[in-house]
């Protein structure tokens, strides 16, 4: 007998729905199905259209779209409620729809893309247009797909990519100059990152206007010696297409990047020199305060010892201004924040957990602005107008976020958000409102507009009551969280029953994690649509549990940190020690025990099914990373150094080097569009589970990228071939409710 419940946040109370799920109830409820789930959209959440918070007054911006066009509108932060419309599709000569929009900082004009076309992760190419919202004139920038427009301060110019090379248009003149000439594809780009840097730095845009508008900063990538990694594409012709790009492996060839500054006034470019703080990445820059001013940031390739440096925009000098080390490495951020004395807010992990500092412009520390054995998870920002900071943090627990205000001293601090679950903010520009987003593992998103002075709830938003109610109708089971011990330490813990758990019976234990560096899986969010899935393996006789070992996020450095030259080892430790601590217990069959994984967790399924085979009877490895000589190279010495350095952090951690192990069921699934983790992943495995004589599942999802997805019944395909092979391999014999009919 299971008693469900959802807790509902309103501005003035909490209430609990309870669904009271009797035998005769479970009887009348309804199972969820995987069409649910992934045709139907059964349990999808409501949302926040995105919105922009405008940089003059309380207001922010939602596109909207209907069948009569685009509607760019304008809303009021203190009432919600909308303004006016600031551009119409229907008012656009030839534009009825359009994806992206940017303001100028004068709010006066606006960027509009139509066509966009993704790229990778973050890129994309499109169409932009400059629109005047005073005059109502509409001008294309460039005849030309282009990337990553963007306004100077005065809003007078748009600098943009075009065949990697950089373009400055004078709107004024309505003339294009040309700064670089040098960009080819696959060998020069100016001004954008290479594949490397936008996946694991998380940028694209890769120059910077100072606020004067008469300089711009850009990082010019020369990736010609860079190894090309080729993938077919299969499509719908006649033959595959081949698609080729710059991808670097572990230990092999970067791009060689430097850093230039294009002067307007002079119309001239120059390289400005590191002298010795010159390093292998440049993965920030940003202008200060002061017009003349340019931050950088780098790092070596080990990337534990940063640089942040100042650059004079005249003699294109720099002056180291920061430096940060770390045994292991030192995480890369957007916190950079200057004050109107161009001193800076930063973060860092420098005490044991991740804080926020305060540096004068010379890079002296002024405070630590805040304290204790917790994690800063995000930084919103600081208002000059109190000289107080914003931030989310786990203070209420490592599975919760909270939000909090503290002045630029370190005192004061004010706790802004009222419920225990996940909370993040949207602020206003000003920072007198923000957008309170909340959900619990019992609390499905709720929306409420917050008083940032004093954390006063002012107005609900929006709720998804309906889909608490949808619920109600059907057979579910509570995630449990709770801590697990084994002999390497205590970890968080998810865990989902059988709706009718007896602690009597026996029970197949089904794990799923993640594991990787900094990662969390278990959290008190509202469910994914992964958790309808483990609610339906529950509801047919399965336990379902996640464990976050060492390696993962937001309990201190040296927890997150202890995997360093040696991904894997540990993390799977703790897997295989969890998994037998969980088989002690008299409910769960220790003989009956699988796990599954997708990207990082793959490659743990992998090594469970191996190096765990005494352990788990069954094992499902999704994209999986099988060798991290495969991998990139920026992501993987970050945490293990080059192979060249670090042999056999490579190899004693690889299950392609334990093939010849494996003993329980194991199926492999790969995209073979996979740009992130490449099929060769899956493929090397496959050719070692051959040649140690070794019988295993596989399957190609052609042309899908790493989350395979592409295609109506993709996902759908994927998790009724999962839930069949989990009870192929971990239900009783003489009984298949579980299987799904093809």
């Amino acid at each position: 007998m299971a008693n469900y419940y959802i807790q509902i946040s309103t501005m003035k109370k909490i209430f609990f729905l309870f669904l009271i799920s009797t035998t005769t109830l479970l009887a009348q409820k309804q199972d969820i199905t995987l069409e649910d789930i992934w045709v139907n959209d059964t349990f999808k959440t409501e949302g926040l259209e995105s919105f922009h918070a405008m940089g003059n007054g309380d207001f922010y911006t939602i596109l909207n779209h209907n069948q009569s066009g685009t509607y760019l509108d304008k809303y009021d932060y203190a009432t919600l409620k909308k303004i006016e419309t600031i551009v119409s599709g229907n008012d656009l000569a030839g534009i009825k729809y359009f994806d992206d929009y940017t303001f100028s900082k004068d709010e006066t004009k606006l960027i509009i893309g139509i066509n966009l076309e993704k790229i990778y992760r973050h890129s994309q190419v499109g169409k932009y247009y400059i629109y005047d919202l005073d005059s109502k004139k509409l001008e294309l920038i460039s005849d030309q797909s282009i990337q990553e427009p963007t306004f100077s301060p005065d809003g007078k110019k748009v600098g943009f990519v075009f065949q990697n090379n950089l373009y400055v248009k004078n709107l004024e003149a309505s003339k294009t100059t040309q700064i670089t000439f040098d960009g080819v594809k696959n060998k020069i780009i100016n001004g954008i990152t290479d594949w490397v840097y936008e996946e694991e730095f998380a940028f694209v845009r890769a120059f910077d206007w100072n606020s004067a508008s008469d300089k711009i900063a850009f990082i010019r990538f020369d990736e010609s010696e860079v190894p090309e990694f080729s993938m077919d594409v299969y499509g719908e012709e006649l033959y595959p297409n081949k698609q080729t790009f710059k991808y670097p492996k572990a230990g092999e060839k970067n791009s060689t990047v430097s850093l230039h500054l294009y002067n307007l006034n002079t119309k001239k470019s120059g390289e400005i020199k590191l002298s010795n703080a010159k390093q292998d990445y440049i993965p920030r820059i940003k202008w200060t305060k002061e017009p003349n001013t340019l931050s950088v940031i780098t790092l070596n390739r080990h990337q534990n010892n940063l640089n942040l440096l100042f650059v004079d925009g005249n003699s294109l000098k720099s002056t180291l201004v920061l430096n940060e080390k770390d045994a292991a490495y030192v995480n890369i951020t957007n916190d950079l924040t200057f004050l109107d004395d161009n001193s800076f807010i930063w973060t860092s992990e420098k005490d044991g957990f991740n804080h926020i500092y305060h540096y004068n412009k010379n890079g002296k520390l002024k405070n630590q602005i805040t304290k204790g054995a917790w994690e800063v998870t995000k930084y919103y920002g600081f208002d000059n107008k109190t000289n107080r900071i914003f931030y989310q943090s786990t203070e209420e627990g490592s599975i919760n976020r909270s939000i909090y205000t503290i002045g630029i001293s370190g005192k004061n601090k004010q706790k802004l958000s009222k419920s225990i679950g996940n909370n993040s903010a949207a602020f206003s520009n000003s920072f007198n409102y923000f957008v309170n987003t909340f959900s619990s593992t019992n609390t499905p998103p709720l929306y409420t507009l917050v008083d940032a002075k004093s954390g006063k709830e002012i107005q609900e938003i929006k709720n998804n009551f309906n889909l608490s109610e949808i619920l109600t109708k059907y057979n579910l089971s509570p995630k449990e969280f709770s801590t697990i011990k084994t002999k390497n330490g205590e970890f968080n813990m998810w865990m989902i029953k059988p709706n009718d758990f007896d602690k009597k019976k026996e029970y197949p234990l089904f794990m799923y994690q993640y594991s990787g560096p900094g990662s969390q899986s278990v959290k008190n969010t509202w469910n994914n649509s992964k958790d309808y899935w483990y609610y339906i393996l529950a509801k047919e006789g399965y336990i379902i549990v996640c464990v976050d070992g060492r390696g993962t996020g937001f309990k201190g450095r040296d927890f997150k940190k202890v995997t360093y030259k040696e991904l894997g080892k540990y993390e799977i430790e703790d897997q295989i020690d969890a998994a037998k601590e969980l088989g002690k217990r008299n409910y769960i069959d220790a003989n009956r025990i699988g796990i599954w994984g997708w990207s990082y967790g793959g490659y743990m399924s992998s090594l469970a099914i191996t190096k765990g085979a005494d352990v788990f009877k069954m094992a499902i490895a999704v994209a999986p990373v099988t060798s991290w000589r495969f991998y990139d190279s920026v992501y993987t010495e970050r945490y293990m150094q080059t192979p060249q350095e670090n042999p056999s952090g490579y190899d004693e951690n690889s299950p392609l080097n334990f093939a010849s192990l494996l003993k329980g069921d194991y199926l492999l699934i790969h995209g073979t569009g996979d740009d992130n983790v490449h099929v060769q992943n899956s493929m090397r495995m496959v050719n070692a589970l051959i040649e140690a004589n070794k019988q295993f599942d596989y399957f190609s999802y052609p042309d899908r990228a790493h989350g395979i997805y592409k295609g109506n019944n993709t996902r759908l395909h994927l998790f009724k071939k999962m839930t069949n092979f989990i009870d192929n391999s971990l239900g009783e014999p003489d009984n298949k409710e579980l299987q799904i009919k093809k």
